[in-house]
Formats: structure tokens, C-alpha cells, sequence
């Protein structure tokens, strides 16, 4: 086991127990945004897939999109992310969740000039794949503009918001 993968423990008798360090986990880079994979769902059955994401200042979000599979939370850690529903924006700051349920429209962004940092959730842990893709497409030297974005996400039960308003940036997180 390297440092980076996460420590399980099964010195009792039942499941094991998953320990991610601060400096563990899976590190996807999509442009201006950090993810580090916390719980890919492999140690839960796929029932969750957690996420840090850091956004840089200005980092644009992903398009408009529902979700038909997954519950997506978000935490915010610390600066603030504008969280945009539908055609309601929300500047949410340090210690606000979101929660967004499936069919409900949404993206974010962090249109400040200080990073932001959120912990999210997929319930199930479909979206987590979701990144990874993104990951090796742009290692692969696709670009990643709007419409690679939409067709990466079709694969795992999303789809465009297309009856709103386009999302603050239009970027790939």
C-alpha cells in the first residue's frame, strides 16, 4: 500500500473501516480545479463517493445539468461558490451545504478572486467515473469545451439544462 491510498482496518470482527489522511486519496486535475477522490465507492458498496474539490479564483463551472441517477451534495469548506439552480443564483460561503437532488438543475462556479473549497457528495457513486473520464480525456489531449463535457456526462444518467440560462463559465468541473 503506497501513502496515498487509503489505510482499512479490520482488527474487530465486522466491515472493515476506511481512514483517508489529509494527504490521501485519488488527485484529479481538470483545468483550474483539484479533486482529490476521498471514497471512490469501492469500500461502500457504491452507495457513496466523496470528493474535495478546490476551485482556483474565476474557475468557471460545468454546464447547467441534472442528474437522473444521483443525489449530489456540497459542503463548502471555506471562500464561496456560486451555486446556480434553474435561474436562481445562491453565493454560498463557508459552512453551507447544498444538496441536489435528482431532476433539480444546477452548477457552480467561484466567481471571486479567492479559492474555494468544497467536500462533495454522489449518492450513489456513479459521478465519481465521471471525473475520472474527464481525466483521461484531457491527458489524451481532447479538448475539453462544452459539448465534450455534455457527452461525458450523458454516459452517467445526465443531461444538459437546457431550458435555463447557460452556467457562469461554461468550464468542465
Amino acid at each position: 500500500m503506497t501513502s496515498h491510498e487509503p489505510k482499512t482496518s479490520s482488527a474487530h470482527t465486522g466491515p472493515a473501516v476506511s481512514v483517508v489522511g489529509p494527504d490521501d486519496g485519488e488527485v484529479i486535475r481538470l483545468g483550474t480545479t483539484r479533486l482529490r477522490i476521498i471514497e471512490d465507492g469501492s469500500r461502500t458498496g457504491h452507495r457513496l463517493g466523496l470528493a474535495e474539490s478546490v476551485l482556483a479564483p474565476f474557475t468557471p463551472g460545468p454546464p447547467q445539468h441534472r442528474h437522473a441517477q444521483h443525489d449530489e451534495g456540497f459542503y463548502v469548506l471555506s471562500g464561496t461558490v456560486r451555486f446556480t439552480v434553474g435561474r436562481e443564483d445562491y453565493d454560498a460561503t463557508a459552512g453551507t451545504f447544498v444538496l441536489v437532488p435528482p431532476g433539480a438543475p444546477h452548477t457552480f462556479a467561484n466567481t471571486t478572486g479567492q479559492p474555494a473549497v468544497m467536500l462533495s457528495t454522489f449518492t450513489p457513486d456513479l459521478y465519481v467515473r465521471y471525473f475520472r473520464d474527464l481525466q483521461d480525456m484531457m491527458a489524451g489531449g481532447e479538448a475539453m469545451d462544452h459539448e465534450a463535457t455534455l457527452r461525458t456526462m450523458s454516459r452517467y444518467a445526465t443531461e444538459p439544462a437546457t431550458d435555463f440560462s447557460a452556467s457562469p463559465g461554461g468550464g468542465v468541473s
